[in-house]
This record gives structure tokens, C-alpha cells and sequence, in this order.
């Protein structure tokens, strides 16, 4: 036991130290991250995007200080937290070392590898999944009502996390209506514990309310632009991807769960997966809302494969069979790494991938239907400070009686998420946007004269607001050939007329009530 739990609190360092030490120091934040932390600066009980304990975690690592360290600690802190309750699922199934090990190789070297170096709801949702499941186990075990209340906390701070969670909480509903546990369904500390989570959540609920389901709003949007185009069978084939240097070993959890009379006790777990998979295909959810119901999954298989190990009677098979399982996980991930982690400069992870015969793979094919040197997420981590360096430049550049009149737009979150970031720093002005929790702070209306717009290209000659501006300059651009926001401009709108309050009022009402904000 003592042996495990040292295995287990090494993979956890491991996975602690990998942000800081492997990602490539030119790489910055990804685009999601700027505003993440964005929200941070507006500490709330709820966003359009997110509800708000990713945004508590963003502030605490701004006090911490700036720069991508803080935030990174994040990162290597949940998916150390995670390791270490999956090894200790492994030992509550009572696995040994070589379990242990096994387990936590496939965690390390999977979707999570990813996952893990990105400051985004997604560390969260892993983790209160796994906590969960690990409960979830623990009451089985014990048959113990503590561990409802457990739940209702995971569950709770789950919700706060990330909406995702629900469809795990309605599978474990609904499995247990399949087993022996729906005797619970008439003890009233089952539903207390329920309770308890809803109580937890309420701060979250209440702020939906009160501010009339934006969250509802966002949801469509996201079904309307990307859900509904995605495929079902597409879906069913990435949850091999994505688990692909140990898929294998989560199958064999899903085959113990239900195939195996030792395993059968646990068959809560195996009715949750199935029952997640089953929503999320319902819903077209994307292929990553369920990855967080693999850590679970890869526990159990480990402890199944140790048990098939401990049939074989030649100390020689066992020997090969544990030696062969690991070279293919590592090796899998190892040769993956590029795609999981930007570990070199952008040239030489362009190289890389050139030389790995990806050149026109579906890996380096972004949004716009193109090949381009890095995967879009890697592209969405480079031109960022530059960006700001331009836009800096430009402001300053401006005599003082138009930056005291000036307002400066960032066209996506990610713009001006990323302006905000490093604007301290180059003495910016707070910059406004009006895409995701933007339109929430965005002003009522504008009554600044200039406009200094970071966008691709200046808006149409007929646009309701910017048409009340009489003179437009292209001061500057992104010229980093590796970033999504290569060819980005900053562009000086000036002389704005008398209507542009009037105009700009109407057309920001406009939009705070797409997002049911009035």
C-alpha cells in the first residue's frame, strides 16, 4: 500500500511540474484563457459562458501575480488532484502497484496531457467527474450515507465548474434506478444530499435567473453554429482517439464493470458511462464533453488487467505482457506529445509536424477549411503580446485630447481578453468588447469621438454605429505568420458625429438582449 500511494504522489508531481516545464516559453495563453481570466477582473456569481469558480481561480492567480506562472499552477494543481483520486479508485478496488502504475501512465499520456496545460473549465469538470466516481464507489463499498453528502458537495461545485456536470448527475440518476441503490430512493438523506448540491449551486442558478437565462442563449448559439453539424458516428470514433495510447485499458474497465462478478458490484460506474455517452449523443455533444468519464474507466481497467495479469502463472508472460502495455502507452503518447503539447518554437513545431507527413492532414486544418503550418489551438497561443505591443504603440502615438476621447474595441474575446491581459503593462485604457461575457460589461452606450478597433478588416460603409465615424486610418497589423490573428489590424476611427451615442445605445441594447441581458 505505502509503495502505490508513492507511485501515485509521483505521477501527481509529474503531472504538477508538465505546464512549467514543457510548454515552449513564445507559446502564450490560448485565446479561451484570455477570457477566462478576463472574467476574473469581474468576479460575479455567473458568465454567459461559464459559471464562476474558474473565474475565483483566475483572480486568486492574478493576486499571485502576473504572468503565465500563476495561471499554469492551476493547471498542474487539478491534474495532480486527479491523479492522485484516480490511483486511490485503483487501491479502493484493491489494485497493487503495477495497477497503480498503469493507471496513471494512461491518465498522464492521453487527452489529458492537453487538457491539463489550458486554463479553461475543462480541469475542473475532470476532476469533480473523477471525485465523483470515486465517491460514488466509496458509498457503494460502504453502503454509508456520508457518502451521499459527499456526492452533493462534488456535485454541487461541479455545477460551478462547468453545466457538463449534469449530464453525469442525470446518468448516475438514471443508473441508479438500475441497481440495488434505488433503495436509496427511499431514504430521505438520498434527497438531502440532492439538496445539498442544488443549495451549493444556488448563487449560479439565482445569477441565471436573475439575469434571464443567458446561459439558454449561449447553449443555442452553440447547437445552432457547431452542435448540430456534428456527427454521431464521428463522435463514437473520437473516444478512441482521444483516449488512443490506452484505450484499451478503459475498455477493459467497461468490460469488468458489467462482465465480471467482482466487478458487477461496481456496475453503477459501467450505467453511468453508458448513460453519458447516451445523452451526449442525443445532444450532439462534442467529442470532449465526455472525456472526463475516462479516469474512472481507466482505474478499473488497470485493477482488471492486473487481475488478468495474476492468472498467468509464467512470472515471464506477466512480465512481457506489463512491459509491453507500458512501451505502448508511452510510446503512443510520446509520439503524439506534438500534438498534445507546444514543446518547441512554432518553426519547429511547423517542422515537426512536416515531418510526422501531417502537412495536409486534418490536424492542421482550421475553421476556415485551410491548411495551416501549427493546429489552430497552437496558432491561438502565438501574437497575442504583439498585438498589444501594436496597439500600445498606436495609442500612445495619438496626441492626449484624442486618447482622453478614445475608446479602444477588441473584435473577439480572445482580442480583447488578450489586451486586457498585458495592457498594464503598455499603460492601455480598459478595452471593450461585445462577443461573450464582453457584452455583459460593455457600456450602454459610447460617447467617445475615436475609436481605435482591433479586427481584420474595417466594418461596411453602411454599419448601424460605425458609420457615425467620418475618418478611418490602418495605424498597424499582426505580422506573425504562425498566429490565428495574423493580418489583424489596428485601425483609428475618428470624428464620430453627434448620433454616435444615440446610435451606439441602440445597437448595444440590441445585443445585451440577444443574450436575454436587458
Amino acid at each position: 500500500m505505502q509503495q502505490s500511494k508513492k507511485v501515485i504522489y509521483f505521477f501527481a508531481l509529474i503531472k504538477c511540474l508538465i505546464p512549467f516545464l514543457l510548454i515552449y516559453p513564445a507559446f502564450e495563453l490560448h485565446r479561451d484563457e484570455y477570457l477566462y481570466l478576463a472574467d476574473a477582473t469581474h468576479l460575479s456569481w455567473g458568465y454567459i459562458e461559464m459559471p464562476p469558480l474558474l473565474a475565483l481561480m483566475g483572480a486568486i492567480s492574478k493576486w499571485m501575480g502576473h504572468g503565465f506562472y500563476p495561471v499554469y499552477f492551476w493547471d498542474g494543481l487539478l491534474g495532480g488532484l486527479t491523479v492522485i483520486v484516480v490511483g486511490n479508485i485503483v487501491l479502493q478496488f484493491k489494485g497493487s502497484i503495477t495497477a497503480v502504475y498503469i493507471a496513471c501512465i494512461s491518465f498522464l499520456f492521453s487527452v489529458f496531457l492537453r487538457m491539463h496545460i489550458l486554463f479553461q473549465p475543462n480541469i475542473l469538470d475532470v476532476f469533480f467527474w473523477t471525485l465523483s466516481a470515486y465517491i460514488i464507489v466509496l458509498w457503494i463499498d460502504t453502503n454509508h450515507k456520508k457518502y451521499l453528502y459527499f456526492l452533493g458537495i462534488s456535485f454541487g461545485l461541479g455545477i460551478l465548474s462547468k453545466y457538463t456536470i449534469a449530464f453525469f448527475i442525470g446518468a448516475f440518476l438514471i443508473g441508479v434506478l438500475l441497481t440495488d441503490k434505488r433503495k436509496w430512493l427511499l431514504n430521505i438523506h438520498f434527497y438531502m444530499a440532492m439538496l445539498l448540491a442544488l443549495v451549493i449551486a444556488s448563487p449560479n442558478l439565482y445569477w441565471q435567473y436573475s439575469h434571464h437565462l443567458p446561459v439558454l442563449h449561449h447553449m443555442q448559439l452553440l447547437k445552432d453554429r457547431q452542435l448540430q453539424y456534428l456527427s454521431r458516428v464521428q463522435f463514437m470514433k473520437d473516444q478512441l482517439t482521444i483516449t488512443l495510447p490506452c484505450f484499451f485499458i478503459w475498455i477493459l474497465g467497461v468490460l469488468f464493470l458489467f462482465f465480471s462478478k467482482e466487478g458487477r458490484k461496481h456496475i453503477l460506474i459501467g450505467w453511468i458511462y453508458v448513460f453519458v455517452m447516451l445523452l451526449l449523443l442525443w445532444q450532439h455533444g462534442k467529442n470532449y464533453y465526455a472525456a472526463s468519464i475516462y479516469p474512472v474507466l481507466m482505474a478499473v481497467g488497470a485493477v482488471y488487467f492486473e487481475r488478468l495479469l495474476q492468472q498467468i502463472k509464467s512470472a515471464g508472460v506477466k512480465r512481457t505482457l506489463q512491459l509491453g502495455v507500458t512501451l505502448i502507452i508511452i510510446g503512443l503518447g510520446s509520439f503524439f506529445l506534438p500534438l498534445m503539447i507546444p514543446f518547441k518554437s512554432a518553426p519547429d513545431m511547423a517542422k515537426l509536424f512536416i515531418g510526422m507527413h501531417l502537412g495536409n492532414s486534418a490536424i492542421l486544418t482550421w475553421e476556415d477549411g485551410k491548411v495551416h503550418p501549427l493546429p489552430q489551438d497552437y496558432a491561438d497561443m502565438q501574437g497575442w503580446r504583439e498585438m498589444t505591443e501594436k496597439t500600445a504603440k498606436a495609442y500612445h502615438s495619438l496626441p492626449d485630447s484624442i486618447q482622453k476621447d478614445l475608446v479602444i474595441f477588441g473584435n473577439n474575446y480572445g482580442e480583447a481578453g488578450a489586451l486586457n491581459f498585458y495592457g498594464k503593462q503598455y499603460q492601455l485604457p480598459e478595452v471593450i468588447g461585445d462577443d461573450a461575457s464582453f457584452a455583459f460589461w460593455i457600456p450602454d452606450t459610447l460617447s467617445k469621438k475615436h475609436l481605435l478597433l482591433v479586427d481584420f478588416k474595417p466594418r461596411k460603409k453602411d454599419d448601424f454605429v460605425f458609420s457615425h465615424f467620418h475618418s478611418l486610418e490602418i495605424l498597424d497589423s499582426v505580422t506573425n505568420p504562425y498566429a490565428r490573428e495574423n493580418g489583424v489590424k489596428i485601425m483609428l476611427y475618428g470624428q464620430g458625429d453627434d448620433s454616435l451615442t444615440i446610435a451606439s445605445k441602440i445597437a448595444i441594447k440590441e445585443l445585451k438582449q440577444q443574450y436575454n441581458l436587458h
